[in-house]
């Protein structure tokens, strides 16, 4: 064995690695991205698969250009979400809980009330749990529109319907 050990084997090998091989990672810049509209129907779908699946598309992981540090994402509008369901007693056991900052000042709303009387906010803070907690996913959480019923001001930009 020569005196350096192994590390010359090292050097070696790291001096005979060909010039003509070059590894890049695929950045893609803002005017490469691709911001699509999608419709998802609320009605009779399982809360927690429905925001899986929106929080993805969101993210942009269905595309093959997703990139973690960049909106690669597309827009998505909910309709009916009033109409969403939960499996199992969870209608009548989960809870939301909010605090005003102040002592005593936490709430926990029951899903009945919050269905009944704000129902976007189920599906947003569902998507909202499944989002990163950054600059990012702030940014994200704004390609998400809720609405109550089977209306939408967004006809303008034609959305797809998306399957859930």
């Amino acid at each position: 064995m020569t005196p350096l050990g192994r590390w010359d084997t090292i050097v070696s090998s790291i001096a005979y690695w060909p010039n003509d091989v070059v590894m890049k990672t695929y950045t893609p810049k803002a005017e490469d991205i691709d911001h699509r509209w999608w419709l998802v129907d609320a009605e009779g779908v399982p809360l927690g698969r429905l925001a899986s699946k929106i929080a993805r598309v969101i993210r942009g992981k269905h595309k093959p250009m997703f990139t973690p540090h960049l909106d690669t994402g597309d827009y998505v509008v909910v309709i009916n979400a009033s109409k969403v369901r939960l499996t199992g007693n969870k209608a009548d056991q989960k809870t939301y809980f909010r605090h005003s900052g102040y002592m005593g000042g936490g709430k926990e709303i029951p899903f009945k009330r919050m269905i009944q009387t704000h129902p976007e906010r189920v599906i947003e803070r569902a998507v909202r749990g499944m989002l990163p907690k950054n600059n990012l996913g702030r940014q994200l959480r704004q390609k998400l529109r809720v609405y109550p019923d089977g209306e939408h001001p967004h006809q303008g930009q034609s959305p797809e319907p998306l399957t859930v």
